[in-house]
């Protein structure tokens, strides 16, 4: 491991080889009669995309003469994943209102998805590994009353399944490459190739990808739109705003032997308070029905240490003797890890363009006070649906209505009254930002006075210190503490060892931008080989096979492109 020094090396120095617009969009280029023409068209089988494939529907079955009018698919939903939610990771307590609008016949009670109304919460303080503090009252942010612990990969299953019953064509398995642009308005996208080999060879087996036409493109891609990222760029939607920004967490299922009841919010360690460490992160532990428990663990991924690994800090927060009274006697069941939009408000692109509109995550619509996106992604989509919806009605691909709607809405509201809040905790050492997130919250965003300045996760310096965090981990035993390749296992991970690398990374960087890829990523995909030497550049090792999709190496230097669709995780109740 390299030795400590003054200052530190940006991985943004080092940009990925690939030029973002030049590669990912373009005009059609399949004849005309070999297209496929799709009414609408619907990138991501996640929360926001599926809410907008079912309210289309729900409308279009009130109007014959539009259905027909957009031909033999109306809706299609383009999702890389084996299945819809197979990549999709979150906490997740979900906000019901936006749910209970777009389905009023359905009951959370009696869904596979939902596992437990939450009654009691609370919120703890861990002052060390083993000392924790739980406040005398639950700070508002984190009240949870009413709202419902859910698995956000088995509710896409359940919302995929209800957009079929209606009509949806859904693509699974299969990747969104390229954004069709004809002029400066979106006219579709171009699905991926599949069976090319490592150096990107037809197989015996090629498929070519396919031009999508659609008179609408919804981007709900989630966390790091692949091609939301293009049409920000290619339109300069970012124009004016904030940098995006990103957390990263990683979660654990277990079957546990004694029921949980509360829905806790923790903070403090294992992350460190100092606000040169950056690590304002913090851990939950959320009941799932009576005998599991969702616990995870979510910190910056502009931490200046090259060795905070998300993954790790989640073992050693399982040391700790409050999460080990949840856990005793249990068993893990599952694992995943994703990457957080965290900019809100202040990095929200400008959401729609001629022939398209960015819908959820990918349009910085999580609460970070609250530490809930679901519930937005769903609102998102069924307020894109009824805009969509009526300017086809029109004739008419300018989508600006919705930004309208999202602007004046719960979204637009909420996002704007937060927008302060996260960046507060960096900005001070621990104590200091949540006492100030704290009065911003209450405040509703007018104190304290001022909005904090945003920067680019992969501008910060990096290096590898003397007492690196890394110090904390615990060793892996197989039964309470686990490596990251065995979690990846359970996954149900699925990449072809020859498929294409579909990472993009400066493979030869400095030590410490390489030892920030390494611990950074939760599933092992970066490596630096025993042969490397200790201190200046160094060939980083990218196995690019065990990625679980969580996004995070685009918030750090590099550019997660999609897989071949069907590669990647497996998720089932994360």
């Amino acid at each position: 491991m390299a030795a400590s020094h003054n200052g530190g090396v940006a991985p943004s120095q080092f940009p990925p080889p690939v030029d973002v617009v030049e590669e990912f969009v373009g005009t059609p280029t399949d004849p005309e009669d070999e297209r496929i023409e799709v009414g609408v068209a619907i990138v991501g089988g996640g929360p926001a995309g599926l809410a907008a494939a079912n309210r289309l529907l729900q409308l279009l079955g009130d109007d014959p003469e539009l259905l027909e009018s957009l031909g033999e698919v109306p809706v299609a939903v383009i999702e890389k994943g084996k299945v819809c939610g197979a990549h999709a990771m979150s906490g997740a307590v979900m906000k019901p209102g936006p749910f209970k609008t777009l389905f009023p016949d359905a009951n959370l009670a009696e869904l596979p998805f939902a596992y437990t109304e939450a009654e009691d919460d609370a919120a703890v303080f861990f002052r060390n590994e083993k000392k924790a503090i739980s406040f005398p009252v639950t700070p508002p942010p984190f009240v949870n009353k009413g709202n419902w612990v859910i698995s956000i990969a088995q509710l896409c299953r359940w919302m995929a399944d209800q957009a079929e019953e209606q009509g949806a064509y859904i693509l699974t398995e299969t990747a969104a490459a390229k954004l069709l642009v004809d002029g400066d308005a979106v006219v579709g996208v171009r699905t991926g190739d599949k069976g090319r080999g490592k150096e990107g060879e037809e197989l015996r087996n090629f498929e070519p990808g396919m031009d999508m036409t659609a008179k609408a493109t919804v981007l709900a891609e989630g966390n790091w739109g692949h091609l939301t990222g293009a049409a920000v760029k290619r339109f300069d939607l970012a124009a004016g705003k904030q940098p995006a920004i990103w957390e990263i967490g990683a979660k654990e299922v277990w079957k546990v032997t004694k029921p949980w009841k509360k829905v806790v919010h923790t903070f403090g360690w294992p992350a460190r308070p100092q606000k040169k460490h950056a690590e304002a992160g913090g851990g939950w532990i959320y009941p799932m029905g009576e005998d599991q428990v969702s616990i995870g663990y979510v910190i910056p991924l502009h931490t200046p240490d090259a060795t905070a690994s998300v993954h790790d800090m989640l073992q050693a927060f399982k040391a700790h003797p409050y999460v080990r009274d949840a856990l005793e006697g249990g068993e893990r069941v599952a694992w995943g890890a994703k990457a957080i939009q965290a900019g809100g408000y202040a990095s929200m692109p400008k959401l729609s363009v001629p022939g398209a509109v960015i819908v959820g995550e990918g349009g910085s619509m999580v609460d970070m006070a609250r530490l809930k996106g679901v519930h937005m992604a769903i609102e998102a989509g069924r307020l894109a649906a009824e805009k969509i919806y009526e300017q086809l009605k029109a004739g008419s691909n300018d989508f600006t209505s919705y930004e309208d709607a999202i602007e004046a809405g719960l979204v637009g509201t909420t996002l704007r009254e937060v927008q302060n809040n996260r960046p507060l905790l960096d900005s001070h050492s621990m104590p200091v930002g949540a006492a100030l997130s704290g009065l911003d919250f209450v405040t509703k965003g007018k104190l304290p006075p001022g909005k904090p300045t945003l920067h680019r996760d992969a501008e910060v310096e990096v290096a590898v210190p003397d007492k690196p965090l890394s110090d904390r981990y615990p060793q892996p035993d197989g039964k309470y503490f686990f490596d990251k390749l065995s979690s990846v296992f359970i996954t149900g991970n699925a990449t072809r060892d020859d498929a294409p690398s579909h990472i993009r990374v400066e493979k030869r960087v400095p030590r410490d931008v390489a030892e920030t890829w390494k611990w950074m990523c939760p599933a092992g995909v970066y490596e630096i080989e025993d042969d490397q030497p200790t201190e200046g550049f160094v060939d980083v090792t990218v196995n690019y096979t065990n990625c679980v999709q969580c996004g995070a190496i685009t918030a750090r230097g590099g550019r997660l492109t999609p897989p071949e669709g069907g590669d990647g995780p497996a998720y089932q109740v994360t």
